[in-house]
């Protein structure tokens, strides 16, 4: 197995990428936009994912935060509020936030499972900084490492009530971070002991299945290299410091942070101790060299892979109780404005 997860060109799968995943297979797949049409066509793509493979449990991910990050959008599936909307809430009633979190979780999971998609890239547990880059801004659920935490471990409740996986991101934490790092690499010159402020909610959640690195240069840990292709940070830091033994994901591979060709840089980021390096735009030279390059994956990795999927019930056909969930997570985030 391949120890990547890989994006997909269009709506259907092409003869060559149908041929190559089946020889190369990957542990994954990425949905996007591009791939995405109707609730019919994702479930009958993913279907296919999976007969390709010839197993049920297959890691088929997209990134749905919400706001302003999602890619199953309405009118087809109904649109899901930002981070920043739990972090508002919690300010009036951190019970209340904490339901609604976990209310619009379970209800994006239904919608994720009835298609075939076994994971989704969130909760966001970066936390905020004041005069940071907005890359995070409203997706984060706020200034407060406690705060984010606590939303956060509700979102990954949720959307294991609705039977899919969860990821927690972007480890050690990219809500200081002064620059996008899709554009290019934000360093981070704070202090090892700020940098306790960002690493506390991936501490507190650090027995999530599965999380995903952040492409930052933290000069406090290590001046030279991203985290993502840092041993100190993966080793170190989230290994050992946060204590998560999760699968590692690492971002997209192919975002502007990175130099160097995308192959290598996957070779780079498993050798510093990521279990999959995650390709998003599926381009087959890259996706062939990351196959040639990189070596089949580890025993600890297909392990933590196994745990991670070990849970999750996709696809399904029970969307029961969805716009129960939906009509609470509105009353409650609907405390707001009665609050203003």
């Amino acid at each position: 197995m391949v120890p990547a997860i890989f994006g997909l060109s269009g709506l259907t799968l092409t003869a060559d990428e149908r041929a190559f995943f089946a020889d190369a297979d990957p542990a994954g797949y990425i949905l996007f936009g591009r791939n995405i049409e109707s609730r019919e066509q994702v479930r009958t793509l993913t279907d296919e994912l999976r007969a390709l493979h010839g197993r049920d449990r297959l890691l088929i991910t997209i990134d749905q935060e919400g706001g302003r990050v999602a890619r199953m959008k309405p009118p087809v599936w109904p649109a899901s509020p930002a981070g920043a909307a739990f972090d508002r809430l919690y300010d009036i009633a951190p019970a209340s936030a904490i339901e609604a979190a976990r209310a619009n979780a379970q209800a994006l999971a239904i919608d994720l499972a009835e298609v075939g998609i076994s994971c989704t890239h969130a909760p966001v547990l970066d936390v905020r900084c004041e005069g940071a880059h907005d890359v995070i801004g409203d997706r984060s659920y706020g200034f407060e490492p406690i705060r984010v935490a606590a939303i956060g471990r509700a979102v990954l409740d949720g959307l294991a009530r609705g039977g899919v996986a969860g990821t927690i991101k972007h480890i050690p934490g990219h809500g200081r971070a002064c620059a996008d790092s899709h554009k290019e690499l934000p360093t981070v010159t704070a202090s090892e002991d700020a940098l306790e402020r960002d690493i506390a909610p991936f501490r507190a959640l650090a027995g999530a299945a599965m999380g995903m690195t952040a492409h930052v240069r933290y000069t406090a840990w290590d001046a030279e290299n991203p985290g993502t292709l840092s041993p100190v940070v993966v080793g170190e830091i989230i290994r050992r410091r946060i204590g998560f033994d999760g699968l590692l994901l690492t971002d997209d591979m192919d975002m502007q942070a990175l130099a160097g060709p995308v192959p290598d840089n996957a070779a780079r980021a498993l050798a510093a101790g990521c279990d999959i390096a995650l390709n998003c735009w599926a381009k087959m030279d890259d996706m062939l060299g990351i196959a040639a390059t990189c070596p089949d994956i580890r025993a600890d990795s297909a392990a933590r892979l196994e745990r991670a999927l070990a849970p999750t019930r996709v696809p399904a056909d029970d969307t029961e109780g969805q716009g129960e969930l939906f009509a609470k997570r509105d009353a409650l985030l609907g405390l707001c404005e009665a609050e203003a």
